[in-house]
């Protein structure tokens, strides 16, 4: 790779004259195609170029689950942009990759003149929105999972490519930048009824080969279960949430990515260290078509639903440790991150091959997408690869993992079956109703008798003895009447006694004659008095019958009463003769209930063995001939063995170039070449080092200092290069040339292999002891955001290996960037607005914050006010949730939070 190569790639990388740089590409391949003797071999490596979300629809009739339909996997690729350290370290260098989304080509460089080219479904430059990649990437497998088909999307890509950014991106900033699984969910949201459909969620991840609930990070150990006979994979033992609205669901989502596994490396500084699988599973009920049938027919038929599931995975990054920079625990982390992708390879390799054994079982990750690759589920892959040339190698087996993917054909099926559980539970209802209604309707009826038979009682009651007392008083009346005429006669009789015998006294004196004469006359008004007491006693005597005929019609009323209370028997009589009847209706409602049960088993029998039948006669997958794949070996440019006699050592190389322009562009070719992992072991060996630490010793030239800083900072990646660049004074060398140096450039590049330094456990003493840290902090003068940004690293990197010291309980005491001063200049600029500053510095201040020793330091500095704004207001929820748990662990600053009355819950 030379200098000249990688300069006049700007404009192509940047996409400022995309237009004319096509039409030259166009022009050249042309050219290339009418004149043989040029040296460009293009390789065409061709699959079937059809759009991606072309795949067949399987038939919707009958119960859809027997007839598959071929559906090959769908592969769409994703360019993720230069982010802003490839921008610097590969700013010399074109990128490895042409995209030409026209024709869903892309061309990948081994060299300046050699370039391979791969058709995919779809290729998506940098500058694709998230709305296209759903589109054409997510959007048909979710609409084929709301008609009953299940289907997979996936991420498959080198870590820091943008696999994640792709699927779960949240949008909470901005709603453009909303992932796949937000979309999607948006989308089936908005097709399904909520009072007759079901949305149900998992979100799980598969962490060092252990499968683990996101939303109950207790449940860490689930078990699948394969169907033996079906072969279905399915997890019992995963939380699973109903989702009513999109709320809900991004709620779900931003718990369930606190609780996912990340680290920072060298290549992303929130690398996921797991596999996150979100299971959506969709239930749609359809209409049944009415055809006129009794009622007792169309209760008894049980209803239609369609049943997809629709499984997104954004797999951890693949990575190469020399790279990544792992180690302890993070080693062991993408051991097993690495041997999952493996086993995957393995199997799609199988399936694309047609080998008659696939090795699922080898891996968890296999087992779970068993359905999605050579399964029954409609599957898109999108895989996301980086611009640099320094990841050509992994960027390369991305690329045709992309190729193998596309060969796998799926046998898609349609999800459709008879609902009996939901046929049985309405049945059930139907039955409570029944029985409910009966019994409210006995107990009306029994309430009603008692109702009228407590009123005929009463009435009865009051009648007789209404009567009773009428006839009592009406006898009493008439009695003391009769008395009292009995005492008048007795009166009056008595009085004309006396009259009588006063008169006959008197008559007795006088002359017996006279007397005898008077007295005939005297004997007329007793025998008058006597008449009229006659009559009286005759009056009394119809007095005394009129009575006795009240009282016969008394009676008469009496003998009436009861002859009502006799028909009120009567009707009670009748009313228990209906009591009796509904009893029996009751007694036969029941034995109809007891028949519809019988029917109920019959028919769950009858499906249970239908159901065993279409398992048993399901037709098989067939899948197409496979066709033979092979794969090119790029071949990187290597440095010369040194221990040729004839070819001078880098040493040599640079002191014979006697002029300035042939010493840099000398110095140049090195540190293009320690750009490569490759060959940083042989510029090592042939003296590159050591030549590169001369010439910051002995030369004055600011741009020899600039390319060989640069150099420097390439080799500084190495942990074995780091020590020997300490070994030989390299820190001290970094020192005074950071000191001297004028040019923004320049210090940038020192900045920058500082940083890398700074990243060495093994060297945090004799780094800062040799003045690192002071030359980093120095450097700040520049005030320019690149140098500032590398400062800010290289700080966060110094801070990271004493928060990993203080875990393992091998420091004690203060930070040593605390006492060279740092920590102010943190505070100070922790509010900047340039983001590579401000993570760097937010991470910096929370690994500062993990060491107890630090914290009276950070609460007098004002510290402690930036961690509590991070914990709240950092986009990344790594770093808030690093802030948080920092603050809530730490004595000293839950002291100082309680005397401040802030609350950070």
């Amino acid at each position: 790779m030379s200098t000249s190569s990688g300069t006049g790639s700007a404009n192509h990388r940047n996409g400022t004259h995309r237009s004319s740089l096509r039409a030259q590409s166009s022009a050249s391949t042309s050219s290339a195609a009418h004149k043989p003797s040029l040296k460009s071999k293009t390789v065409l490596r061709k699959s079937s170029p059809a759009a991606l979300g072309s795949a067949p629809s399987a038939s919707k009739s009958g119960n859809g689950g027997d007839s598959g339909v071929p559906g090959r996997v769908r592969v769409a690729v994703r360019l993720r942009p230069r982010n802003g350290e490839e921008m610097i370290a590969d700013a010399d260098f074109a990128d490895c990759v042409e995209l030409q989304p026209e024709v869903k080509r892309l061309k990948l460089r081994k060299n300046n003149w050699d370039t391979d080219t791969f058709e995919f479904d779809e290729v998506l430059t940098e500058y694709a929105s998230q709305k296209r990649v759903y589109e054409v990437v997510a959007k048909p497998v979710v609409e084929g999972v709301l008609d009953g088909y299940n289907g997979t999307i996936m991420a498959y890509g080198q870590t820091g490519t943008g696999k994640t950014y792709t699927l779960g991106q949240l949008g909470e900033e901005d709603v453009a930048d909303r992932g796949i699984m937000v979309r999607a969910m948006e989308d089936i949201l908005a097709q399904v009824s909520l009072e007759t459909d079901s949305i149900s969620v998992s979100y799980l991840q598969l962490y060092m080969e252990t499968v683990q609930d996101l939303l109950d990070p207790a449940n860490d150990n689930i078990a699948i279960v394969e169907d033996p006979k079906s072969g279905d994979v399915s997890l019992p033992g995963a939380t699973l949430v109903e989702i009513r609205d999109q709320h809900s669901f991004l709620e779900l989502l931003q718990l369930g990515e606190a609780h996912r596994f990340a680290a920072n490396t060298k290549l992303n500084t929130e690398s996921s260290r797991s596999h996150a699988i979100l299971m959506v599973h969709v239930r749609r009920s359809l209409k049944t078509e009415s055809n006129g049938n009794s009622h007792m027919t169309k209760s008894l038929k049980p209803p239609l639903v369609r049943k997809g599931k629709l499984v997104v995975v954004d797999l951890a990054g693949s990575e190469r440790i020399s790279k990544s920079g792992s180690e302890g625990h993070t080693l062991e982390e993408a051991k097993s991150i690495n041997l999952s992708l493996s086993a995957l390879g393995k199997c799609i390799n199988a399936l694309a091959e047609n080998s008659s054994h696939v090795p699922f079982r080898d891996s968890k990750l296999t087992r779970l997408l068993r359905d999605s690759f050579g399964g029954t589920a409609r599957t898109s892959l999108v895989i996301t690869i980086g611009p640099s040339p320094r990841h050509r190698g992994e960027t390369t087996s991305t690329i045709m993992f992309g190729q193998r993917a596309m060969k796998v054909e799926n046998m898609v099926k349609l999800k459709e079956e008879f609902d009996y559980k939901s046929l049985s539970k309405r049945l059930e209802v139907q039955l409570d109703s029944l029985i409910e209604e009966n019994e409210r309707q006995q107990k009306a009826f029994v309430d009603e008798i008692e109702r009228i038979t407590v009123e005929a009682h009463n009435q009865i009651s009051e009648a007789e003895k209404r009567y009773a007392n009428a006839l009592e008083e009406e006898k009493q009346r008439y009695q003391n009447d009769y008395v009292e005429s009995i005492k008048k006669l007795e009166e009056n009789w008595s009085k004309n006694q006396k009259k009588l015998a006063a008169e006959r006294l008197a008559l007795g004196e006088k002359n017996g004659l006279e007397v005898t004469s008077n007295g005939n006359r005297s004997i007329a008004p007793a025998l008058e008095e006597v008449s009229e007491l006659k009559r009286m006693v005759q009056k009394e005597a119809q007095l005394k019958m009129a009575a006795e005929e009240e009282v016969n019609r008394l009676k008469l009323q009496l003998t009436e009463s009861k002859r009502v209370e006799v028909s009120g028997n009567s009707e009670i009589m009748r009313f228990h003769k209906m009591l009796e009847t509904e009893t029996q209706q009751k007694e036969k409602l029941e034995e109809e209930i007891a028949t519809l049960h019988t029917q109920l088993l019959q028919l769950s029998l009858t499906a249970d063995e239908t159901r065993q039948n279409l398992e048993r006669h399901g037709s098989q997958k067939t899948s197409g001939g496979a066709l033979d794949s092979f794969m090119s070996q790029l071949k990187l440019p290597q440095l010369q063995d040194p221990g040729n006699a004839e070819k001078p050592p880098v040493a040599k190389l640079f002191e014979q170039a006697d002029d300035a322009d042939v010493r840099i562009h000398a110095v140049k070719v090195v540190a293009n070449l320690a750009a490569e992992e490759a060959n940083q072991q042989q510029i090592v060996e042939a003296g590159g080092l050591t030549s590169l630490l001369m010439l910051l010793r002995n030369t004055e030239d600011e741009t020899i200092h600039r390319v060989a800083a640069g150099a420097i900072a390439n080799l500084a990646m190495n942990e074995t290069n780091q020590e020997l660049i300490m070994a030989q004074g390299g820190i001290d060398l970094l020192s005074s040339t950071a000191a001297n140096a004028q040019d923004p450039q320049t210090l940038r590049m020192v900045a920058g292999a500082i940083a890398n330094l700074c990243g060495n456990d093994k060297l945090q003493t004799k780094l800062r002891s040799e003045g690192g840290i002071a030359a980093l902090l120095g450097m700040v003068r520049c005030g320019h955001p690149d140098v500032l940004a590398q400062v800010a690293r290289g700080i966060a990197n110094f801070a990271k290996c004493e928060s990993r010291a203080s875990t393992q309980g091998t420091k004690r005491g203060k930070s040593l960037l605390i006492e060279d001063g740092a920590l102010s200049w943190i505070v100070q600029n922790a509010k900047t607005e340039t983001t590579a500053i401000k993570r760097h510095i937010e991470l910096a201040l929370c690994h500062l914050a993990q060491h107890e020793g630090n914290a009276k330091e950070m609460v007098k500095e004002g510290a402690i006010w930036e961690l509590v704004r991070i914990s709240r207001e950092c986009s990344r929820e790594d770093i808030r949730s690093l802030a948080h748990r920092t603050l809530t662990s730490s004595p000293t600053f839950l002291t100082e939070l309680r005397r401040l009355r802030v609350d950070i819950r």
